[in-house]
């Protein structure tokens, strides 16, 4: 054992899968099902569908995003959740990759535009991030940012994750366009400080 593994028991693997509800004070996270399709189609902008993972919605319509969230939870091993406030999605937050036996998940975010730079965020991440090292036993948390959303890269340096470099053409999008994407990390020895910083935010708003 490194001196940041963390010594709490990993949960069974079916655990790491399940996409449970979770409540914070200021978000609450919920299974992302086709009933969010609206709200997040009422939400999005251009740079929503520019920079979606997996290609976003085929068409821009209530319908098209209620397709794009059926193709999101088909795939094996992500675990994807609607982030709401009042009632309202405002983002999808994913476990978009979970790899139970090596004890890491990556997390993967997407939020409308009047829910960035808000609590939304930090306080979906808080909760996320909160299961994965002491609920499930993770020691590594992972994100893949599109190296061209500059507003994500500084996210990831406020959250206070580690950057590990850049995957250089790592992901063709439908448009054909090869994405790097930056690699940034947190592991259990250092959510600690990462968790105080959160939390310090919530409390002045994001």
């Amino acid at each position: 054992m490194t001196p940041t593994s963390n010594p709490l028991s990993p949960a069974p693997p079916d655990e790491w899968m399940r996409p449970v509800t979770l409540t914070g004070p200021h978000v609450t996270l919920v299974p992302l099902t086709p009933e969010h399709a609206a709200d997040l189609h009422l939400g999005a902008d251009e740079d929503t569908y520019a920079l979606l993972a997996r290609g976003g919605p085929e068409q821009r319509t209530v319908e098209g995003w209620a397709e794009y969230i059926g193709r999101l939870n088909a795939l094996p091993a992500r675990v994807n959740w609607a982030v709401l406030r009042e009632g309202q999605a405002v983002g999808r937050i994913s476990y978009s990759e979970v790899r139970a036996a090596d004890r890491w998940v990556e997390i993967g975010t997407m939020l409308v535009p009047a829910a960035q730079g808000t609590v939304a965020n930090p306080g979906a991440k808080l909760l996320l991030l909160t299961r994965a090292f002491e609920e499930l036993g993770a020691n590594r948390v992972h994100f893949k940012v599109d190296a061209r959303n500059a507003r994500s890269l500084r996210a990831m340096e406020k959250l206070g994750a580690v950057r590990e470099g850049t995957l250089r053409q790592y992901q063709v999008r439908p448009d054909g366009y090869a994405r790097d994407s930056v690699m940034f990390s947190i592991l259990h020895g250092e959510w600690p400080a990462v968790r105080a910083g959160l939390q310090a935010r919530l409390l002045t708003g994001g």
